[in-house]
């Protein structure tokens, strides 16, 4: 049985590096991996995607289909509904409750409708969690990224793996703590 995640946020959120960091731990504990990143306009604020997918046996293609993904990991609420369309029936969202406007809403070509997105997320059933709160608490805003991992792991039930020691050979040195910190905090926000 093949797994598919479905990794989507905004430029220099941290997408791509907690993507790489959960590649890494999946190819770690013996299973087979196929990673592909979609990055569009991201140095400028663009969407961001990654598909991440994963079995015990061979994974062909790193494509998510829509309706396949069996778990949206969404580093802003907006993108968690741009994407929902990928997630299965049964699948699981993990969404940051946090905005951020895009070109066409800080110039007023087109409002963000909080409200009516936090509505429909809800309705659809993602767990929304002020995870850049969280990061702040802890002292850096840029560790929300391995918060969000640690959420993902605990909810596919992947934490069986030795994820410190993954983040302590992929993050820079001064980070590593703040980002174990960050990625247990994640672990305990989803049940």
């Amino acid at each position: 049985m093949t797994n598919s995640i479905l990794l989507v946020g905004v430029g220099g959120q941290g997408t791509i590096l907690a993507s790489k960091l959960l590649t890494i731990g999946l190819m770690e504990a013996g299973y087979s991996v196929k990673m592909s990143e979609i990055h569009g306009m991201s140095q400028r604020g663009g969407s961001v995607s990654t598909h991440v997918r994963y079995s015990k046996d061979t994974v062909y293609s790193p494509v998510i289909e829509e309706g396949e993904a069996d778990m949206i990991v969404a580093f802003e609420k907006m993108e968690a509904l741009r994407y929902m369309d990928y997630l299965k029936v049964g699948g699981k969202v993990v969404a940051n409750d946090f905005k951020i406007e895009s070109m066409v809403n800080l110039t007023g070509q087109a409002d963000y409708e909080e409200a009516e997105i936090d509505k429909e997320l809800n309705r659809l059933g993602a767990k929304l969690i002020k995870v850049n709160e969280i990061a702040k608490e802890l002292g850096n805003e840029k560790v929300m990224n391995v918060i969000l991992l640690g959420c993902l792991v605990k909810s596919m039930n992947l934490d069986n793996i030795d994820w410190e020691s993954i983040i302590k050979a992929n993050v820079k040195p001064k980070f590593i703590d703040i980002n174990i910190e960050a990625f247990n905090k994640g672990l305990n926000l989803v049940g």
